[in-house]
């Protein structure tokens, strides 16, 4: 039986002293393996964007060509960076998401700087139109932000507190209604804000006498 007899000397051999080993390595080669980056970067900290958005409308357009229909979306979106700077974009495309790009890149040409005050608030009463739509911003010391529709968007993403609005018109167009909520901030002047500024600290010190 010299096949039996074969089999046997191949398992009852020993293994010769020294005998080089395959290398198991992380780092690949013979026998090992290579570590998949991105199996290891679930716990990296996650990049925060400058600007916070929000969409406040995304539609659906259709145009009639030769050859039939064509369709893009249309998206309209509030930007700011919750320290008093803010503005309204649109962005159209035919995919949703590279119109938010649009968007966002034409919300930052239009970015308007408020002026605010300390507590982030406004100094003073303003009122604004655009197109059809009118409104007024006022302070509202310690009630927070009383505000709807678009215009509350504007106003978180300015990251102004204490702030109340009112819209003086029947408008449900919310791209006019952040629009005229950007006009509205626009208008806030540094001069007439030092103005007040001094007057207030006037009368507290005839008060103090």
């Amino acid at each position: 039986m010299p096949e039996e007899q074969n089999k046997n000397q191949k398992v009852d051999q020993p293994a010769q002293a020294g005998a080089p080993k395959q290398a198991q390595s992380h780092e690949g080669g013979q026998g090992g393996f290579r570590k998949n980056p991105r199996r290891f970067s679930r716990g990296e900290a996650k990049v925060k964007p400058e600007f916070d958005q929000k969409i406040i409308d995304i539609r659906r357009v259709t145009r009639v060509v030769s050859g039939g229909r064509r369709f893009s979306f249309s998206v309209a979106l509030v930007a700011g960076d919750r320290k008093g700077m803010v503005g309204v974009g649109l962005g159209k495309a035919g995919d949703t998401a590279l119109a938010i790009e649009k968007a966002l890149k034409n919300a930052r040409k239009n970015f308007v700087k408020v002026q605010v005050t300390k507590d982030m608030s406004i100094p003073y009463e303003v009122s604004a139109k655009f197109a059809s739509s009118r409104v007024t911003i006022t302070p509202t010391p310690g009630r927070g932000i009383v505000a709807g529709s678009s215009i509350r968007s504007v106003i978180e993403l300015a990251g102004l507190k204490d702030v109340g609005a009112k819209l003086r018109s029947g408008s449900k167009n919310r791209i006019n209604n952040a629009r005229v909520a950007i006009e509205a901030l626009r208008s806030l002047t540094p001069h007439r804000r030092v103005l007040l500024s001094q007057r207030k600290s006037a009368a507290i010190a005839e008060a103090n006498r």
